[in-house]
């Protein structure tokens, strides 16, 4: 299966012209929205648990957010179902602006096709407010393991046809999705060992007692500094800033991989049009903040701001493109 280009969409923040539009909109959101909205808390949705790195993402975004707009945003910890059910939270709340969501990759690209069937579409009961950043997965192995390369770990698994391990978060997971995006570009076989969750994958890889592991970067870059793992590859389009000496798919033959995990704003479709004016004004100016920038980075993240109809584009191509991935993995949620 050959793997799809990515979409174009700038990861080096605003052109002039986005900056402009963005900031003209957040002088006219403000003249409308003065006393009108909001004139209360805000909740923002997260469709995990707290403690990971969509909680950690929303926790330094929320705050941000909450001093532009000058009312509480309150996180909400929403899990379960591979961010179903707190997206479908969203999706049943009143377009009024009052409830958002933190939405990524997972909960959008890839469940319209890993479910059969969900309780809300996922491109019609959603209206983009705009992209936040990215944070990349990177291919990870026990120090213990043999290969220092992936030139050489491709090598090791054509020798053991079978017998290599990766684990995932989940089946349909973007750990589980990528791993088998590099079976199908390597022509390699490895076995998927599907973990409850992230945290117990990483620490069987630890010990062990998995071979390796698409992490995302912001739970792994602290090991990886540490020694504690070995990073052979970034699954995004560019190296990550976090690891300048640790090479792309890309670079090392895989010509077009990219498994990067993004996330966006969201509110419910019917969302008045000023109020989006207004959310994706303020995002912009959050995210153009030299502390926040600093926060997300540190955590891995690449801060890329967009306007509401690119990051809609965006989420349209990303939904196609990894139909093509769950299809040939097989991985179903129903």
């Amino acid at each position: 299966m050959p793997l799809s280009k990515k979409p174009e969409i700038s990861r080096r923040g605003f052109t002039s012209t986005l900056l402009g539009a963005a900031f003209a909109g957040l002088a006219g959101a403000k003249a409308w929205a003065q006393g009108a909205y909001p004139s209360r808390a805000v909740r923002l949705i997260v469709p995990y648990p707290p403690g990971g790195a969509a909680d950690l993402l929303a926790r330094t975004f929320g705050q941000a957010l909450s001093e532009q707009l000058g009312q509480s945003v309150v996180i909400e910890n929403r899990g379960g179902a591979n961010g179903t059910i707190g997206s479908n939270v969203v999706a049943k709340s009143a377009p009024d602006g009052y409830t958002l969501l933190l939405d990524n990759i997972t909960f959008h690209a890839i469940n319209a096709t890993l479910y059969k069937t969900l309780p809300f579409n996922t491109l019609k009961d959603f209206a983009p407010v705009g992209l936040v950043g990215w944070v990349d997965n990177v291919l990870v192995v026990n120090p213990n393991t043999p290969a220092t390369s992936l030139k050489e770990l491709i090598a090791l698994a054509k020798s053991k046809p079978g017998q290599l391990t990766y684990a995932s978060s989940g089946a349909g997971s973007t750990s589980h999705l990528s791993g088998v995006m590099l079976n199908t570009a390597a022509g390699i076989d490895l076995l998927h060992v599907p973990y409850r969750g992230g945290t117990p994958a990483m620490t069987d890889l630890l010990g062990g007692v998995v071979t390796l592991y698409f992490a995302g970067l912001s739970t792994a870059l602290s090991t990886i500094e540490a020694g504690r793992l070995r990073a052979l590859a970034v699954a995004g389009v560019k190296r990550n800033a976090a690891l300048p000496n640790v090479p792309t798919m890309t670079e090392v033959g895989l010509t077009g991989f990219n498994a990067s995990n993004w996330y966006g704003l969201m509110v419910p479709t019917g969302t008045p049009a000023e109020i989006v004016t207004r959310l994706n004004a303020a995002m912009v100016t959050l995210l153009q903040n030299s502390e926040v920038r600093a926060k997300m980075m540190a955590q891995g993240y690449e801060v890329t701001p967009s306007a509401p109809k690119e990051m809609g584009d965006y989420m349209q191509a990303e939904t196609t493109r990894w139909a093509q991935v769950v299809k040939t993995s097989g991985a179903s949620a129903d």
